[in-house]
C-alpha cells in the first residue's frame, strides 16, 4: 500500500467560508467513512481547540473525531492513547508551539504510530506548528526579516514524514524568508519549504517519487540550496549571510482554465 498524502498547511486555514483545505482533508481521509484523530498538543488552548475541529470535521461529513492529546512524553507512550491512531484514516495536528509538539512527541511511541499510519496510507495533515513538525528538520523559533542572519533562528528535529526538508509556516504574512534562508545556508542538504496562510502544500507519493501540489489562497515558496555559495560557516554573531545561487520557486495553486 502506498504511503498516505501529507497536507502541510501554513496556518489560519479558512474555517468559516469555503473551507477548501479542510474539505480536501476530510475527503482524503475517506469522506463519510473518515475517522479523524486530532493531536492538539502544540496548542495552549484547552478542550475548545478539539471542539472546534470536531465540529468542523463532522460538519464536513467525517464519521468520527477523536482527541489524542499527550501532555508529557510519558503520556505519548500510553498504549491506550497510541491505540487511538490504529483505526484513524486521517491525522490532524493543530497549531501552537511547535517546539512543545516536538519535545513531547518526537521519539515516542505516538510518533512511531504517526509514521506507521502514514506508511499504511493514512493522510497526515497539520496546520502551523503541525505543518513544521512534518519535516525532518523543524524551525524551533526565530524572528522575522527578509535578510538571512547568523543565529536568526534555531532548528529542532521534526517527525521526518518529509525527509531532507525544513518547513516554515505563516511564511509571507510574517516575513519568514530570512530565517528559512539562514537554515538552508547552514544546511544546504535541506530543501526549504515556506507555506503561506490558508494554503496547503500537498505531498503525494507516486512510484517512489514525492509530488508536491498546492491548494489555497497563497503560495508555497521553495528554496533549493544545492548549488549555494555561502559564508555561513564563518559568519559571526548576527551578521548578514551570503546566500548566492539558491534556486527560488514560488508555487501558487494551479487553477483549471475556464
Amino acid at each position: 500500500m502506498p504511503r498516505g498524502p501529507l497536507m502541510i498547511i501554513g496556518g489560519a486555514e479558512d474555517k468559516l467560508r469555503k473551507r477548501t483545505i479542510l474539505k480536501d482533508f476530510v475527503a482524503a481521509s475517506g469522506g463519510a467513512d473518515a475517522r479523524i484523530a486530532v493531536i492538539p498538543t502544540a496548542s495552549s488552548l484547552g478542550p475548545e481547540v478539539v471542539e472546534v475541529y470536531d465540529a468542523l470535521f463532522r460538519r464536513l461529513g467525517a464519521a468520527d473525531v477523536v482527541a489524542v492529546r499527550p501532555e508529557s512524553r510519558e503520556e505519548a507512550g500510553d498504549p491506550e492513547l497510541v491505540a487511538r491512531l490504529e483505526s484513524a484514516t486521517g491525522i490532524f495536528m493543530t497549531g501552537g508551539n511547535q517546539l512543545k509538539l516536538s519535545a513531547l512527541v518526537c521519539g515516542t511511541p505516538l510518533a512511531d504510530a504517526i509514521l506507521d499510519a502514514h506508511e499504511r496510507g493514512v493522510v497526515v495533515a497539520g496546520t502551523s506548528a503541525g505543518a513544521s513538525i512534518q519535516s525532518s528538520h523543524m524551525v524551533a523559533f526565530g524572528g522575522p526579516g527578509s535578510t538571512p542572519k547568523q543565529r536568526m533562528t534555531q532548528v529542532a528535529a521534526g517527525l521526518g514524514l518529509l525527509d531532507s526538508t525544513v518547513i516554515d509556516q505563516h511564511f509571507d504574512q510574517r516575513n519568514r524568508y530570512g530565517r528559512l534562508l539562514m537554515i538552508v545556508a547552514q544546511s544546504p542538504q535541506l530543501l526549504g519549504i515556506g507555506v503561506d496562510e490558508d494554503t496547503a502544500a500537498i505531498v503525494d507519493h507516486v512510484d517512489d517519487h514525492e509530488i508536491l501540489s498546492v491548494v489555497g489562497r497563497g503560495a508555497v515558496t521553495v528554496f533549493d540550496p544545492s548549488r549555494i555559495v555561502t559564508n555561513a560557516y564563518e559568519a559571526r554573531r548576527s551578521s548578514a549571510l551570503l546566500a548566492s545561487g539558491v534556486v527560488l520557486h514560488i508555487l501558487p495553486e494551479a487553477r483549471a482554465s475556464t
